[in-house]
């Protein structure tokens, strides 16, 4: 017992006695937007701001109306445009064998039929 005590107490005593020595190096260390700086002024916090809603919107964004377009074509719709954009759907015209047609495309990722 007194064997695991003083191996703690040495690991302890190395691992402190090393801590002056990474004083002067800049050592950034990220857990979810929270950084911790270690340097020769000590350790500073540095809270990360999340990201602007609108860049996360823009990562995020749903279905374009080059892709509207490109999945009316995989549906059959020849000759395929666009004429309305809303933030719901896209409109797309074009022509199948019948004759015109317009599908509607929700304005999500993949851009599914409505």
């Amino acid at each position: 017992m007194s064997a695991k005590f003083l191996r703690a107490a040495l690991v302890t005593t190395l691992a402190l006695a090393g801590l002056p020595l990474a004083a002067p190096f800049a050592a950034p260390a990220s857990a979810q937007g929270i950084e911790l700086r270690i340097g020769p002024d000590g350790v500073r916090p540095i809270i990360r701001e999340r990201e602007p809603e609108r860049d996360r919107r823009d990562r995020n964004r749903g279905c374009s109306p080059r892709e509207a377009q490109r999945a009316a074509t995989e549906e059959g719709l020849r000759r395929a445009e666009v004429v309305r954009v809303t933030d719901r759907s896209i409109t797309v015209r074009g022509f199948t064998r019948r004759g015109p047609e317009q599908l509607r495309f929700a304005n999500r990722r993949g851009c599914p039929l409505i």
